[in-house]
């Protein structure tokens, strides 16, 4: 489904492009919903915390700082995640398990893999503004992802 074209075509003035080469690990090519915001390095705690929350309507940005050393979501956190009916997850950073979590039913958008785990040292801050390639990306804003890239917007378009 070619959903952010027609966004584009449609409020080409509400919406940003984030500009980052993301490539598509999830089952679910097509996704959007409110924005909800973790910065970690290398240790996927609150990823786990926050994703063991209700999801309905949201998908979670990580701002993994782009380090791709090691994966800050795997099966079992995808799985928590699909349980709880997030939308999808855009990792700056990397992920592991993607011939298992290729056939869930969640989006997921990573810029790589990495087969290495994290830390667990509980480090990092959640629903805070993340900067992902010089753009700021806020908890309560609007994220749209498809096989074409990732949209932002203040407002909910559709």
């Amino acid at each position: 489904m070619d959903l952010l074209p027609d966004i584009c075509d449609q409020f080409e003035d509400k919406v940003q492009l984030i500009d980052v080469e993301f490539k598509n690990y999830g089952g679910k090519v097509c996704f959007y919903g409110e924005i909800v915001t973790v910065r970690c390095y290398q240790d996927n705690s609150l990823v786990r915390e926050v994703l063991q929350t209700n999801g309905k309507g949201k998908v979670l940005v990580i701002d993994g700082n782009g380090s791709c050393q090691k994966a800050l979501l795997g099966d079992q956190v995808a799985t928590l995640a699909v349980n709880n009916q997030w939308e999808g997850v855009v990792v700056y950073g990397a992920v592991r398990d993607v011939g298992a979590i290729q056939n869930m039913p969640l989006g997921l958008k990573a810029l790589s893999t990495s087969p290495f785990k994290t830390e667990k040292r509980g480090a990092g801050e959640q629903q805070v503004s993340v900067t992902i390639n010089t753009q700021i990306i806020s908890p309560g804003d609007y994220i749209y992802a498809d096989l074409n890239g990732v949209l932002m917007s203040k407002e909910l378009l559709i």
